[in-house]
């Protein structure tokens, strides 16, 4: 059996991590440490780890190229370890969507989210699974490129862990039931 790639989209650095744009590596932080694992290893531009869900082997990723780019890195892993399309569910920040609100989805377009539009144009297609996190629209006139950059608001933090939950339960449901099942329950 292939394994899952879940790859989480994100800015690499210090200073992006606790950025609303960085949910994807907090969601694949959060999936990884409930799986008793951690990021030590890097692999073709990628912080990698690996284990197990229920006997299925699982490889959980952080693209080390900043957003733009993350497609790229999405790609070589995908062709390294022969992942079907099917096994691969990127995690990626959607403004929108609320704040807290999670949407599965088997495909579809990139709705303007750079990460999602480089991974598309990687892989040459947009028919893979993929979890959508809800961080809303930004305040007033402020671009959204300033707003996916700033830091969670403090009402936000007390949220987050429950959505960082909810999203890791999403994921291994996708992997032991597939992708319609965890829709079904988590949209």
């Amino acid at each position: 059996m292939p394994p899952f790639l879940i790859a989480g989209l994100g800015n690499p650095g210090r200073k992006y991590r606790h950025n609303r744009h960085n949910i994807g590596f907090m969601v694949v932080d959060a999936l990884a440490e409930r799986l008793g694992e951690s990021f030590t290893k890097m692999q073709l531009d990628a912080l990698i780890t690996k284990g197990r869900y229920q006997s299925r082997r699982v490889i959980i990723a952080k693209p080390q190229a900043y957003m733009n780019n993350s497609g790229r890195v999405i790609s070589s892993l995908v062709n390294f370890y022969k992942i079907p399309l099917e096994n691969l569910m990127v995690v990626y920040d959607d403004v929108d969507l609320p704040f807290d609100t999670l949407r599965l989805r088997t495909g579809g377009g990139s709705a303007g989210q750079k990460g999602m539009k480089s991974t598309i144009a990687q892989l040459g297609t947009q028919n893979f699974p993929r979890l959508r996190i809800g961080i809303d629209r930004p305040p007033g006139r402020m671009s959204v490129s300033a707003y996916v950059l700033q830091d969670f608001a403090d009402a936000e933090v007390e949220i987050l862990s429950f959505v960082l939950d909810e999203a890791v339960q999403a994921i291994l449901r996708y992997i032991t039931d597939g992708i319609e099942q965890a829709m079904t329950k988590y949209n």
